[in-house]
């Protein structure tokens, strides 16, 4: 098949790198505002350069991937479903919830899938875990941890734009809660500071945050986050129910540091990146993409789906600026 991929910077060049790699994509169309990244993608990739979106779905692809910036996805994906082209999109859908509301209205009975980018439903560890929590390994559920430590913040231009740490970061906790659980969050209470960059704070985000998600069936979610995790990249997941307790991402390149006497785990060098903690997540997602091309399977993560997840970042935003418990039913109708 032959897929178009919409921006060309950090992760729309690794999804050109991973999308020339599958044996079912034959050939690439690339596009990007900087002539200079669309360029280098051809030479690097062999793939053909268009000069605008416009001409990028002229060119008879069967499928889009959307990695350009956040301002971008909601016109990016509509042109792409008013074309009748599949569509994966990397998150969020759009900047605000307004705005991805209406892009969920505008494709819902469209019949072209769209497929959100949440990496994480993808990873072995965490579909292992969805599969322990569904066949009921682990009895009923009474606490689930999601931790997300990134090792150094963002540049400054980026926090500016990113619409805070619950919407850019937490979002992939929430997200992966819903999946794992099969759950729905009901209340929020959300807590953050700022310990380190000053930019963070003078962007009015914080570097650091807890949330504690109460889920549909009354088991307790503890999210945690921080732009400052000096030892690596930390992504885990605990699972504790009143039967056994699971835990994903405890390998040996676990980034923590034991001081008990005589242990060694964890031994090896610790993930440092996003892309090397979740590569073969990524190559899986975008092999999913291409099934949702070849109209073999649906789209494994909505627009829908995606809006959920933004809720739920609403909620902890509006919960820490108030300091005070919010529902998701609240921030719905606001």
């Amino acid at each position: 098949m032959r897929i178009g991929i919409l921006g060309l910077g950090r992760i729309g060049a690794f999804h050109a790198e991973t999308l020339s790699g599958l044996d079912v994509v034959e050939s690439l169309v690339v596009a990007d505002p900087s002539a200079d990244a669309a360029k280098a993608a051809a030479e690097r990739f062999g793939a053909e350069v268009a000069d605008s979106p416009e001409a990028l779905l002229a060119a008879g692809v069967d499928g889009v991937v959307v990695a350009a910036a956040t301002d971008a996805h909601p016109a990016l994906v509509l042109a792409c479903v008013e074309a009748g082209v599949p569509v994966f999109c990397e998150k969020p859908v759009a900047r605000t919830m307004a705005e991805g509301t209406e892009v969920l209205k505008a494709v819902r009975d469209s019949g072209v899938p769209v497929q959100i980018g949440y990496n994480r439903r993808f990873d072995t560890g965490f579909a292992a875990a969805r599969a322990a929590v569904r066949a009921g390994e682990l009895g009923a559920l009474h606490t689930v941890r999601s931790t997300t430590l990134d090792p150094a913040p963002p540049p400054a231009a980026y926090v500016a734009a990113s619409g805070g740490i619950f919407r850019d970061c937490s979002v992939h906790d929430f997200d992966i809660i819903r999946w794992v659980t099969g759950r729905e969050v009901r209340e929020v209470y959300a807590a953050g500071g700022n310990r380190g960059a000053k930019y963070i704070a003078d962007a009015g985000d914080a570097d650091t945050t807890s949330a504690l998600l109460t889920l549909d069936d009354g088991t307790l979610a503890v999210v945690s986050n921080s732009r400052h995790n000096a030892r690596g990249y930390d992504v885990r997941m605990e699972l504790h129910g009143f039967a056994d307790s699971i835990a994903v991402g405890l390998d040996d390149r676990l980034p923590l540091r034991s001081v008990e006497p005589g242990v060694t785990f964890p031994s090896g060098t610790p993930h440092d990146f996003f892309m090397d903690r979740f590569a073969a997540a990524y190559r899986a997602e975008l092999g999913a993409f291409t099934e949702v091309v070849a109209g073999t399977r649906p789209s494994p993560c909505t627009v829908e789906d995606a809006l959920e997840a933004g809720w739920i970042a609403e909620a902890c935003a509006l919960s820490l600026r108030e300091h005070r418990p919010v529902t998701l039913a609240e921030v719905r109708t606001a």
